[in-house]
């Protein structure tokens, strides 16, 4: 971020009071939220959450270097006499005012991608086409919340072209707030699926909390919706928005043409200019569909994107497919609902079928579903049957009700069910064999990045 000082600090933030110390070698250069990462000239805000409170760790902070503090509790003057120190009412609004003051007083142009299924893909492929022509900066991680979308925000340096942002909900309200933030010059809604469902009672409801961000775009912004989500299309026109579509129809704005899924890949064709993405899956084919829009929009040529497109990576976790050994090991457990759940069942299936080799599904419970927990676990079930899973490993009291359902839909699967990691890691050599295509995936409650790393451990 830019260089200022405590004094110019504390009147963004309206504390209504003087920092106690200005000098220039108090100048903030950078913020932080943990002290263990502070850097020299960093102003430290002390956020109080539910397992740690940064008030506690101010001597850390000033130690390691920091400028400056912002704090929402009081400090005696007599502790760090010589350091800045502003009182504020709330650390994480105040982090919020001070990201919409950066992205106010900045000149680079904001994308931000919301979505239940494919942000955080979509926001990497968007990143890697757009920073072969400008000077691009993404969102850190998966800094998608109240938090996380601030810090990356200030983390961009100021001769940043096109900021890449990710947000997130599990709520009603939280994109709304976190676009006024952002300030979107493009924004772009992935899909809508049922996701976060003990936060929102339907996907209508969930259409309508994505579609919030509409409401934040800069002047002459663009909004980009799928097409083929439909409760998102219909929630769109029933709010009159006005908007762009990219959708495996022709009709759409930007639209897939003779698309291929293969077994390792998927191919499509745009504007007569063939596309070769190396993910598999028609989660990947939208997510690069939806980044074409982006860049699109912001001028990037198709031959361009297809040669961008070319050599992106997977994100780690996310469809990820290792060798270990003689096991093909499909790693996907960064997270799950439904619909990615669906995506990975159909790689799976498809990669075991072109190469003739039995598949194996570690799979665990989908969290954040409400109600509908169990029967959309049932679904997963009868799913992972029809696609013709030959062993399912379930992991979690959800996750065996998949299996329950499954063997009841195909009695010659194979299950085998598990309360904790640990159990599972136990038994996983007398569960899989040689030349086994095995998927691995599961909500992040269920730590199934284990399962992967006792597979590494067993073929070292």
């Amino acid at each position: 971020m830019k260089e200022i000082s405590p004094t110019d600090l504390a009147k963004i933030l309206n504390t209504g009071c003087e920092p106690r110390a200005s000098s220039a070698e108090h100048r903030v250069r950078g913020v932080s939220i943990d002290s263990r990462t502070v850097r020299k000239s960093d102003c430290f805000f002390a956020i109080a959450g539910p397992n740690f409170d940064g008030h506690n760790f101010l001597a850390d902070a000033f130690a390691k270097g920091a400028s400056c503090a912002v704090v929402s509790k009081d400090v005696p003057a007599d502790k760090f006499p010589d350091k800045s120190i502003l009182r504020v009412k709330d650390t994480v609004e105040s982090l919020g005012c001070l990201a919409v003051w950066y992205r106010r007083d900045c000149s680079f142009k904001v994308v931000a991608i919301t979505g239940s299924v494919g942000k955080t893909t979509t926001r990497q492929i968007t990143r890697h086409v757009l920073s072969k022509k400008f000077k691009t900066f993404q969102s850190l991680k998966n800094f998608n919340n109240f938090i996380g979308l601030p810090l990356s925000i200030l983390a961009a340096p100021p001769d940043t072209q096109i900021l890449v942002l990710e947000l997130a909900t599990s709520h009603p309200g939280e994109i709304e707030y976190l676009s006024k933030i952002a300030a979107p010059d493009i924004a772009l809604i992935t899909n809508v699926h049922p996701a976060h469902l003990a936060g929102f009672s339907c996907v209508e409801k969930i259409a309508q909390e994505k579609l919030a961000i509409a409401k934040c775009l800069s002047s002459n912004g663009t909004l980009i919706i799928n097409a083929d989500s439909p409760p998102l299309f219909a929630a769109a026109g029933q709010l009159n928005l006005s908007f762009k579509t990219f959708s495996l129809s022709p009709l759409a704005d930007f639209p897939a043409r003779n698309f291929i899924l293969g077994p390792l890949a998927v191919a499509f064709t745009i504007d007569l200019t063939n596309i070769t993405l190396p993910i598999p899956g028609r989660g990947a084919l939208e997510n690069t569909l939806a980044a074409w829009a982006i860049c699109s929009t912001l001028g990037v040529s198709p031959d361009d994107f297809a040669a961008a497109v070319k050599t992106i990576n997977p994100v780690s976790m996310r469809t990820e497919i290792l060798q270990i050994g003689s096991l093909t090991v499909i790693n996907d457990c960064y997270n799950a609902n439904p619909a990615s759940m669906r995506n990975a069942i159909e790689i799976l299936s498809r990669l075991a079928v072109a190469q003739n080799r039995r598949s194996v599904f570690v799979c665990g419970d989908m969290a954040e579903l409400g109600d509908s927990e169990q029967t959309l676990h049932i679904d997963l079930g009868r799913q992972i049957a029809d696609a013709g899973v030959n062993v399912l490993i379930t992991l979690g009291p959800l996750s065996e009700l998949a299996a329950l359902a499954a063997k009841q839909a195909k009695p010659s699967i194979l299950t085998h069910s598990f309360a904790a990691p640990n159990n599972l890691c136990d038994n996983l050599h007398n569960l899989i064999q040689d030349s086994d295509i095995i998927l691995v995936k599961g909500s992040r409650i269920n730590k199934l990045e284990t399962i992967v790393e006792k597979l590494k451990n067993l073929l070292s």
